[in-house]
């Protein structure tokens, strides 16, 4: 009965936990045109206030895993809260957009800190028989927390202000950190020492690439400033990479990408993200600067899309088990592909909204197969002291997945069209959002290509050998 409760207290904390750092992924892009106004912002202030959070969100979500595998991931969990907390506390109490984009950096380390390890946390605390569910209502969780977040962040901006899109994780991470302390039990990582080298040179290395993706549209991709920051931090990447094939201990074992599950597990988990991300954000601002619509009827408006998670995501995880997680990933990134497609063919400036509720269904129940079991999936594929490893490993690829999205989508949307007439901004999102299904169309081929769990388990003798 302990275990039970124990189980039932882990996946609680983890899960409020999860879905208040995830929120904050694009809860914000509702109440932009609002911050524009308030504390005078430029274009350029407007997008570092999203992407602050995703660029050290990304850069760090190795660094979390590697610190809690090191030193207890209880404590690193709860020192994570905390510092997002802080970040949230110092967002609120911003007066100008530098202050606000310099404190969405912080609530950033705080999310990448705190991600890694709910899955890790969970994942121990949870029989092995019952991890496909428990993983695939965190899956579900994470999901909802990111596609809700423009309706959240414009009911708020409504009914309050903007700055209460953050005080609302202030008293909820006070509360969570100590009942955190108390209920979670403490476990560690397979390492003895902390891998300096390679946490240094995945920070930097992921940083170079980010900062060259996220400044490109603004900049111009052929600058010194992006050409000098992405080879800059691709070269420093194949640095870690040949670190890591050396060091005694690494933060990411090489070997993991060997295994045909875990590598491409990750890579239909980059597209997804990379398509639901990027899409996500020009539809939002669709349905406010080409229709007309206020935050929360924009954020309503995506509902059929949104809530989905909540009523498929865990069917899906129950039934991972049994008839296999890639086969379920595979239909639900297809799923998405094709809602996807769907909305830009009939997107125009005088649709009517029946016209994307079917799209919308579409894609929402695509999303909640896929997010429900893919956790198990790729934790699935090591060994159980190594989830830490796989999960930061997991998480850092899928951020990265919606920087590369929201950056490379918001650049095709700049070169066919842009924010003057409303027909100009479809002219522009069309052929984005075009771009988004085709590579998460690329995703569900990756997910089917997956061995099932009997395939994989015929090498596996020669895996652990190795």
């Amino acid at each position: 009965m302990q275990s039970s409760s124990s189980m039932l207290w882990t996946f609680g904390i983890t899960s409020v936990a999860l879905f208040m750092v995830t929120l904050d992924n694009l809860v914000v892009t509702s109440a932009l045109p609002v911050i524009r106004h308030n504390l005078h912002a430029s274009l350029s202030q407007l997008e570092w206030t999203v992407n602050a959070y995703t660029l050290t969100f990304a850069v760090l979500l190795l660094t979390g895993a590697a610190l809690g595998d090191r030193f207890g991931r209880r404590l690193i969990f709860v020192v994570g809260i905390l510092v997002f907390t802080a970040g949230s506390a110092l967002a609120a109490l911003s007066t100008s957009a530098t202050a606000l984009d310099l404190a969405r950096g912080v609530q950033g380390v705080g999310g990448a800190i705190v991600t890694p390890l709910t899955l890790t946390l969970l994942s121990a605390a949870v029989p092995r028989e019952r991890r496909g569910l428990a993983l695939g209502a965190w899956g579900g969780i994470g999901g909802l927390a990111v596609a809700i977040g423009p309706l959240v962040g414009g009911a708020i901006v409504e009914g309050l202000s903007w700055q209460w899109i953050f005080w609302l994780n202030v008293p909820i991470g006070l509360l969570l950190a100590p009942v955190a302390l108390s209920r979670l039990d403490e476990s560690h990582g397979p390492a003895g020492r902390l891998d300096l080298p390679g946490l240094v040179l995945a920070s930097a290395g992921l940083f170079g690439i980010v900062w060259g993706v996220v400044r490109g549209n603004s900049v111009g991709w052929g600058s010194p400033e992006i050409v000098g920051s992405l080879v800059a931090g691709a070269v420093v990447v194949a640095l870690f990479v040949l670190w890591e094939l050396r060091a005694e201990a690494p933060m990411l074992p090489m070997r993991f990408f060997r295994n045909r599950t875990f590598t491409l597990t990750n890579v239909s988990s980059l597209f997804m993200f990379f398509g639901m991300f990027g899409s996500i954000f020009l539809l939002i601002q669709f349905f406010q600067t080409v229709q007309g619509f206020s935050p929360l009827q924009a954020g309503l408006r995506i509902l059929p899309w949104t809530a989905m998670p909540i009523f498929v995501a865990p069917i899906a995880g129950a039934l991972s088990d049994r008839i296999g997680g890639q086969r379920i990933m595979g239909t639900g990134l297809a799923l998405q592909a094709v809602g996807l497609g769907w909305i830009a063919a009939v997107a125009s400036p005088t649709a009517p909204y029946i016209d994307f509720v079917a799209p919308f269904f579409i894609s929402g129940v695509g999303m909640a197969l896929f997010f429900a079991p893919v956790a198990n999936v790729v934790l699935g594929s090591v060994r159980p002291e190594e989830e830490g490893q796989a999960s930061g490993a997991q998480n850092a690829i899928r951020e990265l997945g919606g920087v590369f999205g929201v950056a490379v989508l918001a650049s095709i949307f700049s070169h066919y069209g842009g924010y003057g007439l409303r027909q100009h901004f479809v002219d522009g999102m069309q052929p984005a959002v075009w771009v988004g299904a085709v590579l998460v169309g690329i995703g569900a081929l990756a997910a089917l290509a997956i061995p099932s769990r009997r395939e994989a388990e015929v090498p596996q003798p020669a895996y652990e050998a190795a």
